[in-house]
């Protein structure tokens, strides 16, 4: 799969869209928020991706320094991946998509949004603090 041209425009949105816009890659960081570290577990996650194309996400967030690689000791070696701080610091753009989705696209799923919510709170601990901020913004504006 042929890599689409930078926008290559002077716009903080396009520059992200840049590093972070390609099919997968917001996938693969919620991933890694979620806890996954290794590219089985991403596979897992996601299964539609080819190993191939996980790979090459894989260094392209490396090489942005959104994520970094280290590889555990055994046999066979195995990477494990970790978001740097500049990675974490996506977690407001993530977070505000998810609460885009639950607002306009969970209406008719209450379950499915409560069931997604519990586990979301359970794994991210970052995603407990601005789902608490958004709901006491929300009961301010009110």
């Amino acid at each position: 799969m042929a890599r689409t041209q930078p926008y290559a425009q002077a716009c903080p949105i396009a520059r992200t869209l840049d590093i972070i816009g390609d099919r997968w890659t917001l996938l693969i960081i919620r991933d890694l928020f979620l806890g996954r570290r290794r590219f089985n577990e991403f596979r897992q996650s996601t299964p539609r991706i080819s190993p191939k194309l996980l790979s090459e996400r894989l260094k392209r967030l490396e090489d942005q320094e959104l994520v970094e690689r280290a590889v555990v000791a055994g046999y066979p070696p195995r990477a494990e991946y970790r978001l740097t701080p500049r990675g974490r610091s996506l977690f407001p753009v993530l977070f505000a998509m998810g609460n885009w989705g639950f607002e306009h696209l969970f209406a008719d799923e209450p379950e499915l949004r409560t069931e997604v919510d519990a586990h979301l709170r359970s794994a991210v601990p970052e995603y407990v603090r601005m789902s608490e901020a958004a709901a006491a913004a929300k009961e301010g504006a009110e």
